[in-house]
């Protein structure tokens, strides 16, 4: 199959979308090449610097952003007409080279694929409680048919095991409440120094919230006051499970893939979702929910979908790099 030469401000838009993708900590880590030789072929590269060492010790988590902005990027490309064509870890010899995307012209572009990246800018992660997500099962439904694959599998942890759920969360809290380097490192992906990284303070709850919030990251930095959502007095959102077959780094961009087009399904069907990723963080916690989901698998990242009742402000979107910090073109 030829494949067509995109135009630059084409791909450039793309990116800019693309990298509205969630990754831990809004970490951002990585960066993509763009060249000509093979019909201006997109490669996405791991970028190692910018992954927090501490918190994600063995670099799965970062893999799994990586996925996350692949699908983002492909969606977008699908908005603007062109059909993706991944290949993955195309470099034996560069571990850091996690892709390499072609593009061929699509024969139409449905109100759909606009949707979808639409959905890329409405998307944002709330850590406030939510209520019972309306219509489950036909949303789940949905899901499961885009979001399974030979890779990936999505199940739902039942309400009557958020018990052991809350307690996997708990133990993940005390087994690193000593670890005085992953805390040093909650700290300074969460505050305002930076423009371009990190979490803002708009972003955060309070303990009052969190305390709501039985799944929730704990030892996450806190706003000092606030009581938004009052009337969800606990968290009644579903909890999705993402695992793998396999747990390489294939599986885990594979996952990442599988998370962006989660969180988009649940954007478009006007849900509110908080990926939950400290759970699997710790052996001890990670092998529980292996017991909640009862399969041959290992899990990867959970996600809280529920609806957020009202219209509270989201606040300004999380900043993002600029584009030429991760989109660099060669000849």
């Amino acid at each position: 199959m030829g494949f067509a030469v995109v135009d630059t401000e084409v791909i450039s838009d793309a990116v800019e979308l693309a990298c509205r993708a969630p990754s831990l900590h809004n970490s951002q880590p990585w960066r993509f090449l763009v060249d000509g030789v093979d019909g201006q072929a997109v490669h996405l590269f791991f970028d190692p610097d910018r992954a927090p060492r501490h918190t994600d010790v063995t670099g799965r988590e970062a893999m799994i952003s990586c996925g996350a902005v692949l699908d983002h990027l492909r969606v977008a490309m699908a908005a603007a007409g062109w059909r993706a064509h991944v290949e993955r870890f195309p470099n034996p010899n560069n571990p850091e080279h996690l892709a390499s995307l072609s593009f061929s012209p699509m024969d139409f572009v449905t109100d759909g694929h606009r949707r979808r990246a639409e959905a890329i800018r409405q998307r944002h992660t709330d850590r406030l409680p939510f209520a019972t997500p309306p219509d489950w099962q036909s949303f789940l439904q949905r899901l499961t048919d885009t979001a399974n694959s030979a890779w990936v599998r999505v199940d739902v942890i039942a309400d009557e095991f958020r018990p052991q759920l809350a307690e996997a969360s708990r133990m993940t809290e005390e087994l690193r409440l000593y670890d005085s380097p992953y805390h040093a490192e909650l700290v300074g992906w969460t505050t305002d120094v930076g423009v371009s990284e990190g979490i803002p303070v708009a972003a955060l709850i309070s303990a009052a919230e969190n305390e709501r919030v039985d799944i929730g990251r704990r030892d996450f930095p806190k706003i000092s006051s606030g009581d938004r959502r009052a009337e969800v007095a606990t968290d009644h959102a579903k909890v999705l499970v993402l695992s793998t077959y396999d747990d390489n780094r294939e599986a885990m961009l594979r996952c990442g893939e599988a998370l962006s087009a989660t969180l988009l399904d649940a954007t478009m069907a006007s849900l509110a979702t908080c990926t939950l990723t400290h759970i699997t963080e710790v052996p001890a916690s990670r092998q529980i929910v292996t017991t909640l989901v009862d399969r041959q698998a290992a899990p990867q990242v959970l996600i809280r979908v529920g609806l957020a009742p009202g219209v509270d402000d989201p606040g300004p979107a999380t900043p993002r790099r600029p584009l030429d910090e991760v989109l660099e073109f060669t000849c």
